[in-house]
């Protein structure tokens, strides 16, 4: 299975021929919401074509080794070697498998706010940001960092980045919630030991494809001077940019760009997405609504804890997952937390089924 189909290449290559009569014709592009839908359509099955390929591919090395093996040939280091490539691309799809949300293989948006604690948890917030960025890198998704508001000492107040990537959503939805650091302080100079919180929240990228309506009057909008870490094209002028939705209190900012108005256009979009996001929660009256990432961040609250002492060890509490090497998640490495989250994800749709009767 992948993203809810089988690998059927005779059928997925009629319809990828279909999508691409589709895109041939030139009253498409006149269409925008369409044409957007239509290339998303043919970019996944042209994945899930050259995937199909690549796990034959594999298979055919793999076999072909075992018979140079039975020939008396050295190959154990090149077999272990391929069956680690595909035992990674096989835990890949497994994970996007289990990705069969609306918006799941949308591009994701990424907001990180420290808890109170000061420069520890501001410290703790960019941890965390170089983890995903790291993650993303892996994964060989482009980001964008939009907003980045550093603190006095050390670490962010806030940062807002995107993820640009094929299921960037659906993965990143695990991540969303209170994020607990128990390590010796490197800014305590009793070398004590402190806990740390700090809170990330994801929203799809939306496109024109979906309509959202937004007074004027429902919004205000503040001007601040560029900083930080906000990429080559930060200045000191009064360029960028913070979009407050009113009746909601959702914010939304950016500073990435050159010109204000540029910076305002990025943040309206960004504001959308967190929009979007909220109806949708509301609509489906989940047990986690949006609300559930505002809840303080504190004690209580935590999704997931990072021990680096007195012990090392990361738990998700949602879970029960523990790994013990933490320097290797917190390089980026949290695609075993994404798969067990989407698993209990999906285990909790199908009990809710049962007892619906469906």
């Amino acid at each position: 299975m992948i993203s809810g189909s089988t690998f059927d290449a005779g059928k997925l290559r009629a319809q990828l021929a279909e999508i691409e009569k589709q895109a041939a014709d030139p009253g498409l592009w006149s269409n925008p919401q369409k044409s957007q839908q239509v290339m998303r359509q043919k970019k996944r099955l042209e994945n899930v074509l050259a995937t199909e390929v690549d796990l034959v591919r594999r298979g055919d090395d793999i076999s072909a080794y075992f018979d140079l093996g039975r020939e008396g040939e050295s190959v154990e280091a090149d077999l272990r070697r391929e069956i680690d490539s595909l035992r990674n691309l096989v835990d890949r799809l497994e994970t996007e498998s289990l990705l069969s949300g609306e918006n799941d293989a949308r591009n994701a948006i990424v907001t990180i706010h420290p808890g109170a604690g000061g420069t520890e948890s501001q410290d703790w917030a960019d941890m965390l940001l170089r983890m995903y960025l790291r993650w993303a890198e892996r994964r060989g998704f482009q980001t964008v960092l939009y907003d980045y508001q550093p603190g006095e000492e050390a670490g962010l107040k806030s940062a807002t980045f995107a993820v640009n990537g094929e299921y960037g959503f659906g993965l990143l939805t695990s991540e969303i919630g209170v994020h607990r650091l128990v390590r010796i302080s490197p800014f305590d100079q009793a070398k004590r030991r402190h806990t740390s919180f700090a809170s990330v929240f994801v929203s799809p990228e939306i496109d024109d494809s979906i309509e959202i309506v937004i007074k004027p009057e429902e919004l205000r909008v503040d001007t601040y001077r560029s900083s930080g870490k906000g990429g080559q094209h930060v200045n000191t002028t009064d360029s960028a940019v913070r979009i407050t939705h009113l009746p909601t209190g959702l914010v939304a900012s950016c500073q990435n760009e050159r010109s204000q108005h540029k910076n305002r256009e990025r943040a309206m979009s960004m504001l959308k997405s967190k929009l979007y996001e909220y109806e949708l929660e509301k609509k489906r009256e989940v047990t986690r609504k949006i609300e559930d990432s505002k809840l303080d961040i504190d004690f209580g609250s935590q999704i997931r804890s990072y021990v680096l002492q007195p012990y090392r060890m990361i738990k998700d509490h949602r879970t029960k997952m523990e790994v013990g090497d933490v320097d290797r998640v917190l390089d980026g490495d949290i695609d075993p937390f994404i798969r067990a989250y989407l698993r209990m994800r999906r285990g909790e749709k199908q009990d809710g089924n049962k007892q619906n009767g469906n």
